[in-house]
């Protein structure tokens, strides 16, 4: 029972509400009071429901009370018979969803929109690296995401982010110091310094970049990792700076040997990085788990019970489609942990409770004095969400949003000049006695792999015909080229396998990291066209087709990296590019997230920049042609 005295026209009123929600008043002169609801009390909110205790993985009947956004109260309910209780809904309250590393630009969609299109699906918050808007448009590009953020009612943390660019072997829009990023730590969205990127000068103890990681342990906030297959010596040197996370790994191995090593390991399930399979495998964490108890490192009361807990703590997306974000964010994420036998209060605790620990907040748990998102589902398995509250508002009912947002504006940054389809030629001088005829030569070539952002170099021998190498669709070698979009008019041509595309182009102002113009096709004039297209609508995604006379394309306006448009515009648009690239013969899970990471140079092992194609292992630039 929760008693509570209030002042109604000078006399005092004791009310006490029991579990069941009745109410017992009394006080002077109180004939005249009446009270309707316990609801309108002082301007609670009070609910009484099972909840889920995430911390501990207990579910019981609660009464929870709920004042300024927060859980004032959250009091169990002791009874023999749980059939008999007068609860407000069935169901289970559940901690509101945590996405705790995603570059929301990827999506396409601002950030309030982005609100919009996961809030039905139960994430209340997110740890959002605005990294790519950063490479773009510097601070001014972080200030905006803030403030856009703030017209849903959603909480949106922020890392810092701290390789901007993200590697000085390309060009981008702007430039963040350690100074700058110093006086961003100190603000109070600014929860973490975004991931670590540039290893190389993490190992070589570049005085600027660790001048960074000190400026973050000064204020007392966690560092993020990414550190793609390092491992050993320069592993242990990279994780003694203090740098806490890694949402990299792509094997249970790599996982483990971090994960030892002290760091919180995220289990990433975007829209091209899908690395859960393989670092929630089962048969992977059994056999840890048997040579664990073999040297004694653990006890196994179970095999059942301890295989039902995940080895790693967080669940996230790093980047995600608006077509694939319109059926489901960290809900679809979180079933899939499930279904891969994790139990579904710890996947649940992946999502909530782990990254509210690990970055501070002030959410993540039903409990007195945490911040009131909370969600509504059907059961802990099933996780459909019904109804949504974000600091104690209904905002979601039934999948209906119950709120409105303004539409956002901002500059785009897209310096260009038209180009032209042989800019698009990647051309070899020949000797004057074989000038007239088709040869051959060598060149490195670019290889991509589907759910995987791992690269690979191969040599390959490809066809010269009037001294431009031409592109071979027989060995699934089609051209690729990356155009500075700052001004320098710059073109950096090459060749990549293993999008399968047989016919057209397909391109877009979105390039990992530094966000030049990315395009790919079996012609120089289709590329061209696709390129101008981008050009002209200030940033993009085009796919087109000169033979079928197909073309497709989402304009994004903003920065040339996200739309002002609601995600079920941007999805219909990407599904529609989606269907033109599969009919130009490509059938990789998302093409152009894909192609957005041919130009991430801080993932192995072959990349190409707009100074060139680029050796991540050796961090040097490599010529096209190669001379066995």
């Amino acid at each position: 029972m929760d008693e509570r005295i209030i002042d109604v026209d000078g006399n005092e009123i004791i009310i006490s509400v029991e579990g069941n929600g009745d109410m017992d008043i009394s006080g002077l002169e109180i004939a005249d009071i009446i009270i309707e609801d316990a609801e309108d009390l002082e301007g609670d909110l009070i609910i009484t429901a099972k909840i889920l205790n995430v911390e501990f993985g207990e579910v019981y009947p609660a009464e929870i009370v709920i004042e300024d956004g927060l859980f004032k109260e959250v009091i169990p309910i002791i009874t023999d018979d749980e059939e008999d209780l007068e609860l407000d809904y069935e169901g289970i309250l559940i901690p509101g969803f945590i996405d705790s590393h995603i570059h929301i630009e990827s999506s396409r969609l601002t950030p309030s929109n982005f609100a919009k299109a996961v809030l039905p699906f139960g994430t209340t918050s997110v740890v959002a690296d605005p990294h790519e808007i950063a490479n773009v448009l510097g601070i001014d590009g972080i200030n905006w995401m803030v403030e856009d953020g703030k017209k849903a009612p959603f909480d949106f943390y922020y890392a810092v982010p701290s390789c901007v660019p993200a590697t000085s072997f390309e060009s981008s829009g702007a430039e963040l110091t350690s100074s700058d990023i110093g006086e961003l730590l100190k603000r109070d969205e600014m929860v973490a310094l975004g991931e670590m990127m540039d290893i190389p000068a993490i190992i070589a103890e570049d005085e600027e970049v660790l001048k960074k990681i000190e400026a973050a342990h000064e204020i007392g906030k966690p560092i993020d990792g990414h550190a793609p297959l390092l491992s050993g010596e320069d592993l242990e040197k990279y994780i003694s700076y203090g740098i806490t996370t890694d949402h990299e790994c792509t094997s249970f191995k790599e996982a483990i040997e971090k994960a030892k090593l002290g760091m919180e390991i995220m289990v990433r399930e975007g829209s091209s990085g899908k690395d859960m399979d393989a670092l929630l495998n089962y048969d992977d964490r059994l056999n840890y788990l048997i040579e664990e108890e073999m040297a004694g490192r653990i006890v196994v009361e179970t095999i059942d019970d301890a295989m039902a807990v995940p080895p790693f703590g967080l669940l996230v997306c790093d980047d995600i489609v608006a077509e694939e974000l319109s059926e489901g964010h960290m809900d679809k994420v979180i079933k899939k942990a499930i279904s891969l036998k994790i139990n579904p209060k710890e996947a649940i605790k992946m999502a909530t409770f782990n990254p509210a620990e690990h970055y501070g907040l002030n959410c993540g748990a039903i409990e007195t004095d945490r911040i009131a998102n909370f969600l509504l589902v059907d059961d802990l398995r099933n996780l459909n969400v019904r109804k949504v509250w974000v600091h104690g508002e209904l905002v979601v009912d039934d999948g209906e949003l119950l709120f409105e947002t303004e539409e956002s504006q901002l500059k785009s940054c897209m310096i260009l000049d038209e180009v032209k389809g042989e800019d698009f030629d990647a051309k070899i001088e020949m000797s004057w006695t074989n000038s007239l005829m088709d040869e051959t030569t060598n060149v490195f070539v670019i290889n991509a792999h589907d759910n995987n952002l791992i690269t690979d170099k191969s040599e390959e021998t490809l066809l010269v015909k009037n001294n431009v190498i031409q592109a071979d669709l027989n060995k699934d070698i089609v051209k690729i080229a990356i155009v500075n979009r700052y001004g320098s008019n710059k073109i950096v041509n090459g060749f990549v396998k293993g999008f399968h595309l047989k016919k057209g182009a397909f391109g877009a102002s979105v390039s990992h990291d530094s966000h030049n113009i990315l395009v790919i096709g079996t012609n120089s004039e289709d590329m061209a066209k696709v390129v101008n297209l981008i050009r002209k609508q200030k940033g993009g995604l085009v796919a087109l087709s000169t033979e079928d006379d197909i073309c497709e394309m989402l304009e994004l306006p903003l920065a040339g990296l996200m739309s002002n448009r609601d995600i079920s515009y941007v999805a219909e648009k990407n599904r529609k590019l989606h269907d033109a690239v599969k009919e130009f013969g490509c059938d990789l899970t998302s093409p152009f997230t894909k192609l957005s990471f041919m130009a991430l140079l801080t993932i192995p092992h072959f990349k190409i920049s707009d100074s060139g194609l680029f050796d991540v292992d050796k961090l040097e630039f490599v010529d096209l042609i190669h001379n066995f």
